[in-house]
């Protein structure tokens, strides 16, 4: 398993993408990720199952294709 904590904040956009790629090689192979990202979008294209936490509190939880379109998300965390 690798965790990671916002790993995109700070490296340069290239990196980031180059990053990503690498990881989601891992995860084909079955490696699990444990990401922690506020960039919902991102965490959700890269995530097969999401957790939302508000205030310290498993909110939601489900694969990210349901939360993508969970209306409770969409309002408050896509701004849809």
């Amino acid at each position: 398993m690798i965790m990671l904590d916002e790993p995109s904040l700070g490296p340069a956009p290239l990196m980031v993408e180059q990053m990503y790629e690498a990881l989601d090689g891992r995860r084909r192979t079955g490696l699990s990720i444990l990401l922690v990202k506020q960039d919902v979008y991102m965490a959700l294209d890269f995530a097969s199952r999401a957790y939302v936490l508000e205030n310290g509190t498993i909110a939601l939880a489900a694969a990210s294709d349901v939360l993508r379109h969970d209306d409770h998300v969409r309002r408050s965390y896509l701004g849809i």
